[in-house]
């Protein structure tokens, strides 16, 4: 008698962890002339989801490890959960390089590889990014299962319960899965992911070279209800954007067949921008942590305060924690896109 495959499950974000992983920050090539600000906000970040996480530090090798715990000391960030795991890389955005964990029915933590290849070929080399999930798998003991797809975890947004929400361009996409129908690809996101319901949205932020990673345009937070990157300025080249995305989200239906619940999260009034260049800055970018909730402050202190109270709400047995964000996404992301968690 033959047995079937344990069903593999992605749970959601606010679900238990067994930890975060984080990557360091050091490349002057993410964050050019704001490289200096970036550390100290890593260690606040790390110091917030330490409270009730293990840490997954990635840092290149030991010279690096024992530069950053005695910055971590320095600035009171330092704790004993912290584990660090060199795997040297040319960019640090754990979401999408570092593996996607899931959980089989049989409660088995699992690592998906999704073949990175540095969001459709854009930033090379990507060989070093490309290998990490297989370095990660081996200094955890963790199974490693090859979906054979490019998605990056940024592009995946998932509510537990079956239901996933993409942007069509981050899956959907020549250079990343030449000639695979949208189809094919929600049968491989439903075979590895547990999901019964794809949600598309169809366009990302101007300025962000992801094509339109979901971290930055809508996030779960709870079984039925997203919260949503909106401008309402219709002299604003994220106006036609996000209100595209936000009737698809209200024409969708949950994997049992209930609409969504949407709350709107607006963008920064007038963007947020880098010299000449409009930066992808929202506030759906936050990582939802056991203890804590980090989330960006794009220095407009009414809007920080609203988002603040929306996921208060949403999350009341954590601390919310605003941290300065507008410099971070001179490198291209911020919070979320920094981290990933292994589920308990």
């Amino acid at each position: 008698m033959t047995t079937s495959p344990p069903k593999l499950r992605m749970p959601a974000e606010w679900e238990p962890h067994a930890a975060m992983w984080i990557g360091w920050p050091v490349r002057e090539r993410t964050w050019k002339d704001r490289t200096p600000l970036i550390a100290p906000i890593w260690a606040q970040m790390i110091r917030a989801l330490a409270e009730g996480e293990d840490i997954r530090l990635m840092v290149r090798d030991l010279d690096q490890e024992v530069a950053v715990r005695a910055f971590l000391r320095e600035h009171r960030a330092d704790a004993p959960n912290i584990h660090y795991h060199h795997v040297s890389t040319n960019h640090i955005w754990m979401r999408d390089i570092a593996p996607t964990f899931v959980k089989s029915d049989d409660d088995e933590t699992v690592i998906l590889d999704w073949n990175f290849n540095a969001w459709g070929r854009k930033y090379p080399p990507w060989e070093l990014e490309a290998d990490a999930p297989r370095l990660i798998a081996a200094q955890t003991g963790l199974r490693r299962v090859q979906p054979g797809i490019v998605a990056e975890g940024g592009a995946l947004d998932v509510n537990g319960t079956g239901t996933l929400i993409a942007c069509e361009p981050t899956l959907i996409d020549e250079q990343r899965n030449p000639g695979k129908s949208r189809e094919q690809i929600e049968g491989i996101l439903a075979e590895h992911l547990g999901v019964q319901r794809v949600i598309w949205i169809p366009q990302g932020l101007v300025g962000d070279d992801t094509d339109g990673h979901i971290d930055n345009l809508a996030r779960f937070i709870s079984h039925d209800t997203v919260v949503t990157a909106w401008e309402p300025d219709p002299t604003d080249p994220n106006h036609e954007p996000t209100s595209r995305n936000i009737e698809a989200l209200r024409a969708a239906r949950l994997a049992d067949g209930r609409g969504l619940n949407i709350l709107m999260l607006r963008l920064p009034p007038g963007g947020v921008t880098h010299g000449e260049e409009r930066l992808p800055a929202n506030y759906c970018n936050f990582v939802i942590g056991n203890a804590a909730v980090i989330v960006p402050a794009l220095g407009h202190p009414q809007l920080d305060r609203e988002v603040c109270e929306i996921l208060g709400a949403a999350f009341p047995g954590r601390r919310i924690v605003p941290l300065p964000a507008a410099d971070v996404f001179v490198g291209g992301g911020c919070f979320h896109c920094a981290t990933q968690q292994q589920p308990a």
